[in-house]
């Protein structure tokens, strides 16, 4: 566990009346926790191996019991939000990406809170595009945002998350969506390849397959297979510094094509959408590509809609650069459902 936290900030702020709130991220590979004492005060960041706790309960436990999180009131949170890479549909939830399984109500009752709100993590995060600053945000092609206007989320990680901002008076409406698991449609003579070759170990091969990190490892494994050479049992992160060192063309090529693949898809969100307002991009990939992204054919790809190539031109695409957006999101769903109470 290490303390990633951004500084408090040091302007002061009526803190919660009723002690700091907790907030959660849970992806399939960490969980992490943050306290907020105050409007928009978010700090105490903790990031835990899910691999590393048996339950989710167990992991936010041990948070609320660091000894930092201790004495800033971590134990006497009664209200807390948790954004989790998993869909939100009843009190019960079975983790696609990793094996925790809860009961919401269940947890509550344990943890002795007496409001858990437990949300979608790509629902949390599209919460957060309203609020992200130019230095949390960096541009990649198109024109200018129209304000008023849906606004399109996808990320790749662990899985690939979709969202979206539909406009409603003065608010917003984040969609809960699972279209990671669309699927998959191939555009070139590349990935119908890559595709044959994914039929080889999966029935359905969904976007969330190919346009995810093991997706990566996928894609690579099938240029391989293209190419008549072996490929190297390595994991995403490694294929990625192989390519971003310049080390190996063929990581290079199946980061271009995930790329491309990812372009595809967020055209089909946006037009779908009328996502005018933007296209962001978010999850732990690309954000480590840097300019590497920005100069693939991922933008190319994005506006390759025939007869409205110029209606997705217009269309800004943003790569989120915000370190933890997610609690964002969190503060502002939570903050609505006590509003609400």
């Amino acid at each position: 566990m290490s303390n990633l936290s951004p500084p408090v900030p040091s302007v002061s702020a009526t803190k919660f009346e009723h002690g700091p709130r907790l907030l959660a991220d849970v992806g399939g590979t960490n969980a992490r926790f943050a306290l907020e004492v105050a409007a928009g005060q978010i700090g105490l960041v903790e990031v835990l191996p899910c691999a590393n706790y048996p339950t989710f309960t167990d992991a936010l436990k041990a948070y609320l019991a660091l000894p930092n999180i201790a004495a800033a009131g971590g134990q006497d949170v009664r209200h807390a939000a948790v954004a989790i890479a998993n869909p939100v549909d009843g009190d019960f939830l079975q983790m696609t990406n990793h094996d925790w399984a809860f009961s919401i109500e269940a947890v509550r009752v344990d943890c002795g809170f007496e409001t858990f709100v437990v949300v979608n993590d790509f629902t949390a995060l599209a919460r957060s595009l309203p609020a992200l600053t130019c230095d949390q945000k960096r541009q990649v092609g198109g024109g200018l945002a129209r304000e008023g206007d849906a606004l399109g989320l996808l990320g790749a990680g662990t899985g690939l998350g979709v969202s979206g901002l539909i406009p409603s008076k003065n608010s917003w409406i984040a969609l809960q969506s699972e279209g990671g698991h669309v699927t998959f449609a191939p555009s070139n003579e590349v990935e119908i390849k890559v595709l044959q070759f994914a039929w080889r170990e999966f029935d359905h091969v969904s976007a969330e397959r190919l346009i995810s990190g093991v997706g990566l490892e996928l894609i690579y494994r099938a240029l391989a297979d293209q190419a008549g050479v072996a490929a190297e049992p390595i994991p995403a992160a490694e294929i990625t510094r192989r390519a971003l060192a310049g080390e190996s063309p063929l990581c290079d090529q199946a980061i271009e094509v995930f790329c491309e693949m990812l372009g595809t898809v967020a055209g089909n969100i946006a037009i779908t959408l009328g996502a005018l307002g933007g296209m962001y991009i978010g999850g732990g990939i690309v954000p480590r590509l840097g300019e590497r992204f920005d100069r693939s054919g991922f933008r190319a790809r994005f506006e390759q809609k025939g007869r409205f190539h110029k209606y997705m031109a217009q269309v800004p695409t943003y790569v989120i650069t915000a370190q933890y957006p997610a609690f964002l999101g969190c503060s502002e769903i939570l903050s609505e459902k006590l509003a609400s109470a």
